[in-house]
């Protein structure tokens, strides 16, 4: 049944994390547009589930009309830009508030898809703004060539973050330039070449990152990422092996298993591929191996429980050092843990991070040990923007705001309560494959039927996708063939929201199916 609720209702906590509250009783409207109550309600196929009040109002937008906006995109920004533009009708954003966003015509979204997984603490967070605002008075820009405050206090801050003996630490601006600066960072420090990653994984689009992305969407006919192997991904949905209690989620895969308490079968075949490609596709000496915590850009893809902690030992004993990519992960969206490594019980040699270090301020940061530090002095290495006072800033009000308001707890609830939720539209449409995730760290992948596990196509991928934002709702697509729904909304979303967006979600997918 719908929880549609009345946007006559509840109110905006402004000042922690502006989300919206509800009364106890839920409710929608009619097509007469009388307000009733859930327990009246027998909904049908034109009932639209109605979105949690907030009271924030944006300002009216007066700017550019969006046909010129669409004529400037098409004449002015890179082709790029329209290639990767979402919708077939996009949406024209003009304001955020913490999980919410509106359009040029004052229409409200629910994000949960924040910018790509970047604005972790909620869309223009009044103690972020207030932090940035204050030190635009101050001090815009330097360089590290200079001593200056911000920076020393936002180094010391992160690195109590860290268990020992990550805690020498060097700011960037992106996730590319952070992972290329590990990539560099590992060969000087082990004096070997060969690097090894993930197959389905995103570390970026740079000329050196792309060769440890591992994605044909993201490649181009010409020779970059030299001295990178992707090995086979341990996806225990849709990889050659699997079962039903593989992965550290509230929610297991549909397949069946025979495995004991405590072991795995499928982190045993999957580990073994590690073993086969150290044996047939590198040296016999490595520089470092790249992975995810969970993968992001692949589509929330989760590893048996014990994989890293293998895989780090065996890239250990081939002279490479253990890399985290962290730039989906950090910084509390798991929601169990503030890093991600931390879920898997490992500590990396490198850690690397960007997006939600500074709530959607360009930002980077690779943290190491104080002896991979040191080998990176062998050159010299300097950044203009990394690292500068106004982005030190920003990032020092988001930890302090993750602390404050609780976020990380915040999303282990929430996210909890959400995965579950989606796993029973699992259980009911044959197209809802796997449910998957931790925290607000989720993903859904679509199928055309289960037995199959065959991708669901993108057309209708694209018709569902579509639904979903005409009824309110922004989230995000992924994975090698396109085929699962990422959800990784700012981590102030509600219960409630979390509510609506199953509602919208359950809606989309039975009026996709209806029509099939």
């Amino acid at each position: 049944m719908y929880k549609a609720i009345s946007s006559l209702s509840g109110r905006c906590d402004a000042l922690t994390r502006g989300s919206c509250s509800r009364p106890s009783l839920a409710y929608f409207h009619g097509a007469s547009g009388a307000l009733c109550q859930k327990s009246a309600f027998k909904p049908t196929s034109t009932d639209v589930p109605e979105m949690p009040p907030c009271n924030f109002n944006p300002e009216k937008y007066t700017g550019m009309s969006k046909d010129r906006m669409i004529e400037i995109r098409r004449q002015n920004c890179n082709p790029m830009t329209m290639k990767v533009t979402y919708y077939k009708k996009p949406v024209f954003i003009h304001q955020g508030y913490m999980q919410w966003l509106w359009d040029v015509d004052g229409r409200r979204y629910l994000d949960l898809f924040a910018g790509v997984a970047t604005v972790g603490v909620g869309h223009c967070h009044p103690k972020v703004t207030a932090a940035a605002e204050q030190q635009l008075k101050k001090l815009w820009h330097t360089t590290n060539i200079y001593v200056y405050p911000t920076l020393h206090e936002y180094c010391e801050k992160l690195a109590s973050h860290f268990p020992d003996p990550l805690k020498v630490i060097y700011l960037t601006n992106s996730g590319s330039e952070a992972n290329d600066l590990a990539i560099l960072m590992a060969r000087l420090h082990t004096g070997n070449y060969d690097i090894i990653s993930l197959r389905g994984s995103y570390h970026g689009g740079s000329p050196q990152t792309i060769g440890l992305t591992s994605n044909a969407a993201y490649k181009y006919p010409v020779a970059s990422g030299f001295g990178c192997t992707n090995t086979m991904c341990p996806d225990v949905f849709r990889g050659p092996w699997g079962g039903s209690h593989c992965r550290d989620s509230p929610v297991q895969t549909i397949r069946e298993c025979t495995c004991a308490q405590g072991h795995c079968m499928a982190n045993q075949q999957y580990i073994a591929q590690l073993k086969e490609t150290f044996a047939t596709s590198v040296p016999n000496r490595i520089a470092a191996f790249f992975g995810e915590p969970i993968q992001g850009v692949g589509g929330a893809v989760q590893y048996p429980k014990n994989y890293l902690k293998e895989a780090y030992k065996l890239v250990r004993e081939q002279g490479g050092i253990c890399v985290a990519d962290e730039v989906q992960t950090g910084f509390g969206r798991t929601g169990s843990h503030f890093w991600g490594f931390q879920g898997h019980d490992v500590i990396p040699d490198m850690v690397t991070m960007a997006k939600g270090i500074g709530n959607g301020f360009p930002m980077g940061a690779v943290v190491t040990t104080p002896e991979i530090a040191a080998s990176f002095s062998k050159g010299l290495h300097f950044n203009t923007f990394g690292g500068n006072p106004l982005a030190c800033a920003v990032a020092s009000s988001v930890l302090d705001t993750i602390r404050e308001d609780d976020t990380q707890q915040n999303s282990l609830r929430v996210g909890t309560y959400l995965i579950t939720e989606l796993a029973k539209l699992r259980d009911k449409y044959e197209i809802i494959g796997d449910v998957r995730g931790k925290g607000l760290q989720i993903g859904v992948e679509m199928v055309r039927d289960k037995a199959s596990r065959d991708p669901l196509p993108p057309e209708a991928m694209a018709e569902i996708f579509e639904d979903v934002k005409d009824m309110g709702v922004l989230i995000g697509k992924g994975a090698i063939y396109g085929q699962t729904f990422r959800i990784k909304p700012p981590m102030c979303i509600t219960k409630e929201d979390a509510d609506f967006f199953v509602a919208v979600f359950d809606k989309s997918v039975r009026n996709y199916m209806e029509k099939r």
